[in-house]
């Protein structure tokens, strides 16, 4: 319940600000009561919050507003004019995801401050969401004679965490985008970092923040200050201002997810909360699947995009891998290289490529005409080399034609260094440069997801603007990228460390489903460089990295040879009615209970870091009274991925049932998957 704090003193404040009482806060709780929100202003006339946790001090008071850049910044001056306050308890169903059902339980406090007319008299609310497991603000702008469009030049939203921890992050604003290891650091040894960014506090406490509803506005990166005290920037633009609104408009929320442990960071929806439900209506014609694809082979060097006599995508191997697809059940075929425009230099440019005309060894009608006879669906790719004026001109009638084709999803792409966005300009015939994660690409990725909805295209984006949750409002936005992909492991120096993907379950994905292209059984990048991983491993990725469409990225005569390993690939569900993380720590290791949602099977596994472990599971998430076959994969005696005994693997089948134990030892940069199917 909320607890109402006494108002006083809450008229116009002059500037400059004369010793007087600080009116008192306005204070809201989440439903539970373990959370306590206290916002109101400070000595200086100026806008701060705060949170506690079970009487602990969380976030210390922090500045809220914003600088103009071509007005009296939003930031002194400010009385509360008024609050209204709210509460909501509901489950809506996912048309696919993690789980079905999401419980959406929250207290809520909407504030109305107003500047004094001497420092320009404008109005800024701030709406703020308590649930228990977090909390999400944002700022609303509403109508006003004094402002009509708001040129932001940053946002002063300040965060300055109470506690010592630890932080594991990446750099924000760098040439490589999201595409980097993380770092482990104290949290005052972080610089600027994207988001999510995630934190261990030293009395286990953890917190992950993050943005939700990331619409028309820039992405916001999260700046220490000083200690531990961050504030939000946001990404450039060209313009000068990092974003342009006309007023009424909303920002993004601001997100802070709080949990006893790293399950809890994990098993919470909180920015699928605070994003509007689905606008698409009935999307039941994209389908969770599993696909291959011509892709591999250009990743690894021995096929090219370009044409010439090792151009990838050609007729002829397309329909092998069409073939392949039909006969192990996978649902679609990724094709790249298959348009004009990667002959010449195509990265950063990206103005030669064509999106409706197919290079003269690939006969797109007739591909499309032969996958759907054999049940298989051509994923699409877009690859833009960063020019979005080319690709914007070309969007609807390379949608168009997808449609008319049945091409049921699409893989974009961006690769451009970050910064390297070549955009409209603000006239005809000119272009600006932008960053991957400016108001003017979140634009564009909002303008493609649109556009391939109404010919009933689903979107899987490559160097994307992060995701924050907005598959909710959109369904057909199905999958991003955004990290450092399997891809990076053909290539030697640059490959991934077995800690990785055990880093990536608690951060990256902590924002929505990537599509980060496992299953390599030959776990051989270029030049026959080994993968940091076992061959369990390959498998525990499906459970671990979450995505509607997961690729089995290895070139199909590899994927061949190892048969078992196969049977399980082309079983385990990419769509889930639950997931529950039942053991990991941050960058150490994660396993995982998901159980299908179209059947009673349930799947279990996950990844590890360079550690070898040995953990005892408990199978509480079976249903009651049913026995399980277990069909078990898992790292053979002696496997560790520093050696050819990566490819050690060890097979078992057991019984099971709610609340039995399982002994599981994990290789150094090993993992496990296992399939439990009832026993009737």
């Amino acid at each position: 319940m909320f607890r109402y704090a006494p108002l006083a003193l809450l008229g116009a404040i002059a500037a400059p600000v004369a010793a007087q009482e600080t009116p008192a806060p306005l204070t809201a709780t989440s439903p539970d009561g373990s959370l306590t929100l206290s916002i109101g202003v400070d000595n200086d006339a100026r806008p701060t919050w705060s949170l506690s946790r079970k009487g602990k001090l969380l976030i210390a008071p922090s500045k809220l507003g914003f600088l103009l850049t071509d007005g009296i910044a939003l930031q002194r001056g400010f009385a509360i004019e008024g609050s209204e306050r709210s509460s909501g308890d509901d489950i809506w169903e996912q048309p696919w995801g993690e789980r079905r059902y999401v419980r959406d339980h929250y207290n809520e406090l909407l504030i109305r401050f107003r500047q004094n007319e001497s420092w320009g008299g404008h109005a800024m609310n701030l709406r703020f969401r308590l649930f228990d497991n977090g909390i999400g603000f944002r700022y609303e702008l509403p109508e006003q004679a004094g402002l009509k469009t708001a040129k932001i030049a940053d946002e002063i939203t300040e965060f300055d965490i109470a506690p010592k921890g630890t932080a594991w992050w990446i750099t924000g604003g760098e040439w490589n985008r999201y595409e980097q290891f993380y770092q482990k650091t104290p949290i005052d040894a972080v610089s600027t970092a994207h988001t999510p960014i995630t934190m261990r506090l030293e009395d286990g406490t953890h917190l992950a923040f993050h943005e939700a509803a990331l619409v028309d506005y820039a992405g916001m990166w999260f700046k220490r200050v000083e200690g531990q005290k961050f504030r939000a920037t946001l990404a450039p633009s060209s313009r000068g201002a990092r974003v342009v609104r006309d007023l009424p408009f909303a920002t993004p929320w601001r997100t802070m997810r709080i949990a006893d442990d790293a399950a809890g960071l994990v098993e919470n929806d909180l920015e699928l909360n605070l994003n509007e439900p689905n606008k698409l209506g009935d999307v039941s014609w994209f389908k969770p699947m599993k696909y291959i694809g011509i892709w591999w082979g250009m990743i690894r060097g021995p096929w090219s995009w370009a044409e010439g006599p090792n151009h990838g995508a050609t007729t002829e191997r397309t329909r092998q891998y069409i073939d392949f697809a039909a006969k192990h059940g996978f649902g679609g075929v990724l094709v790249e290289g298959w348009n004009k425009g990667w002959n010449g230099n195509w990265f950063g440019h990206g103005d030669e490529f064509s999106f409706t005309e197919a290079t003269p060894d690939f006969d797109l009608k007739a591909i499309t005409d032969y996958a759907r006879k054999k049940g298989v669906t051509l994923i699409g790719h877009h690859e833009t080399g960063g020019n979005i004026a080319n690709y914007e001109a070309q969007l609807v009638d390379a949608m168009k034609l997808y449609g008319q084709l049945g091409v049921k999803a699409v893989k974009t792409g961006y690769v451009a260094d970050a910064g390297g966005i070549i955009a409209p300009g603000a006239t005809p015939g000119t272009t600006a440069m932008e960053w991957h994660d400016g108001q003017r690409q979140v634009e564009h990725h909002q303008k493609v997801v649109e556009t391939a909805a109404k010919y009933h295209i689903a979107v899987d984006a490559h160097e994307p603007v992060k995701d924050t949750g907005l598959r909710r409002t959109y369904p057909n936005w199905v999958a991003r990228e955004g990290a450092r992909g399997m891809e990076y492991n053909a290539w030697g120096a640059f490959a991934n460390g077995p800690d990785h993907e055990p880093t990536l379950v608690y951060t990256r994905m902590l924002s929505g489903p990537m599509d980060y292209t496992p299953g390599v059984l030959s776990l051989k990048g270029a030049e026959d460089v080994p993968l940091a991983s076992t061959l369990a491993k390959q498998l525990g990725l499906y459970l671990a990295i979450y995505s509607p469409i997961q690729m089995a990225a290895d070139f199909i005569e590899n994927l061949e040879a190892h048969p078992r390993e196969l049977d399980f690939i082309t079983k385990v569900p990419a769509d889930w009615s639950e997931s529950h993380l039942i053991a990991g720590e941050v960058g150490d290791y994660a396993i995982f209970a998901r159980k299908d949602r179209n059947s009673t099977d349930w799947y279990v596994g996950g990844v590890n870091d360079a550690t070898d472990r040995t953990l005892t599971l408990t199978f509480d998430c079976l249903d009651p009274g049913k026995t399980y076959t277990a069909t078990i994969y898992k790292d053979g005696e002696g496997a560790t991925y520093l050696t050819d005994a990566r490819h050690r693997i060890a097979y078992e089948t057991i019984r099971v049932k709610k609340g039995d134990t399982y002994k599981l030892w994990l290789a150094p940069g090993g993992g496990a998957a296992m399939r439990l199917v009832e026993t009737r």
